[in-house]
């Protein structure tokens, strides 16, 4: 694969829990311990990942099958795995973070989010590990995404951008074409809701799945630089472009776009309303890719229902290029800086991430954040075209709420919520933001 494009950030997931911890703080705290330690001649090495069986068998099998390779050749180590729903991650790892109980190895994100845990001193640095094992393994820009203050706290796992799925039977069934603008968009969802269709799907709860077409509005009316200027502090989050997105936003909802109670619904809820074909499209990025190319779990009768499109282009934005897209890298994995068994678990995380990259690609169809030699390696079709997308992209705006900071993307994601049951107007919705931008700038 190659590819040249600045990224930065990832989205935000969610995934597991250790026992015996008291209260639900959310803050970052000094001091604790971690929960890994020898156990006589056996080393146990806690690890915390995302991918359940049930909703990410690729993955899960993945990581399962390098797990047992990395236990057989190191006899003496036990990896303990523990794993949660993507959603359930997020609030369980501010539980364990509140009281230094973080796992050995966990899932991490970049940019914002990870910056608190590094100050924190709650992430253990590894330049070391990455420059012994993984020296020039990752492709440009990503690895940059998880450093704060010249170190670095995370080793990516994936790439990850965002796509329109859509069931190309129900297209073809209400006669709809792949729309191209924005316009095109809001007639296909006029049609589905007048045939009784649930146009997309939407899991709202936690407010990031929803900010997806918030930010690609954005980007196609405000142009594709916009949000990183109001990371920057150039572009105030009252900008016009950003409230008509809002805008857009709320008139989708108006036209039934979304399931009925969306914001009350995760992410996994919404991918079944698609995967049992209720909803005809779905705003997700590649990490559902295994689900419609390789995963063993899902019936080859819906993979080959499934198509994508890019983001319609919006007339008279500032957007441009259909090759503009939101997106970053995906999970990465850190080590605990207290953990009791830090460089074995370095190392176990820097086998993790090198052997993921090319299984990754053969047997789950994600793309890694690894460079991989993918000649000879038999791939979807699907999995090919988004590849060369990657290769031909204008732009990757890296999704908002893990730029920002933990209280910004906290909001925003609350917001985005109160955004789409229209518990706030767009201009709310927008000077709420740009207040709290403006106070953690001070």
């Amino acid at each position: 694969m190659m590819l040249s494009l600045t990224l930065v950030a990832v989205l935000l997931l969610p995934g597991c829990s250790f026992s015996g911890l008291n209260g639900n703080g959310s803050g970052l705290a000094e001091g604790g311990t971690s929960r890994g330690e020898p156990n006589g001649e056996e080393t146990v090495i806690h690890f915390m990942h995302l991918w359940p069986e049930g909703s990410a068998n690729a993955q899960f099998t993945v990581v399962k099958n390098i797990i047992a390779d990395y236990e057989s050749l190191h006899p003496d180590v036990r990896i303990e795995t523990e794993v949660l729903g993507n959603d359930q991650y997020k609030e369980k790892i501010k539980v364990l973070a509140s009281s230094n109980e973080l796992p050995d190895v966990g899932m991490t994100w970049s940019d914002g989010y990870i910056q608190n845990f590094a100050e924190g001193n709650l992430f253990a640095p590894l330049d070391d590990v990455i420059e012994a094992d993984l020296k020039d393994a990752f492709i440009p820009g990503v690895k940059e995404s998880y450093a704060a203050d010249g170190k670095t706290y995370g080793m990516p796992l994936e790439l990850n951008i965002s796509y329109v799925f859509y069931n190309k039977e129900i297209f073809k069934r209400y006669n709809l074409e792949v729309p191209q603008t924005f316009e095109e968009l809001k007639n296909v969802v006029k049609t589905l809701a007048d045939n009784g269709v649930i146009p997309a799907t939407v899991g709202n709860k936690d407010g990031w799945p929803g900010s997806l077409w918030f930010m690609y509005l954005t980007d196609r009316i405000g142009g594709p630089t916009i949000l990183n200027e109001v990371i920057d502090g150039k572009v105030s989050f009252n900008d016009p472009a950003i409230v008509q997105a809002a805008a857009e936003v709320q008139n989708l909802v108006d036209m039934n776009a979304f399931e009925k109670g969306s914001s009350g619904l995760s992410n996994d809820d919404a991918k079944e309303y698609f995967v049992s074909e209720r909803a005809a499209m779905f705003l997700t990025a590649t990490w559902e890719l295994p689900n419609y190319t390789m995963s063993p779990g899902v019936s080859q009768e819906f993979k080959d229902k499934i198509g994508y499109f890019k983001f319609p282009l919006y007339h008279g934005g500032k957007g441009t290029s259909i090759d503009s897209y939101v997106g970053g890298p995906g999970v990465g994995l850190f080590v605990a800086e207290n953990s009791k068994v830090k460089e074995q678990a370095k190392a176990f995380a820097a086998f993790l991430v090198k052997e993921w990259g090319e299984k990754a690609v053969a047997e789950a169809g994600v793309i890694p954040a690894t460079k991989v030699d993918t000649e000879g390696i038999d791939l979807p079709p699907m999995y090919v075209k988004i590849l060369d997308d990657l290769n031909k992209a204008s732009n990757v705006t890296t999704y908002f709420d893990t730029q920002a900071t933990a209280t910004v993307s906290e909001l925003h994601r609350n917001l985005i919520t109160a955004l789409f049951d229209k518990q706030v107007t767009p201009e709310e919705f927008a000077k709420q933001t740009a207040s709290a931008i403006a106070k953690e700038a001070k």
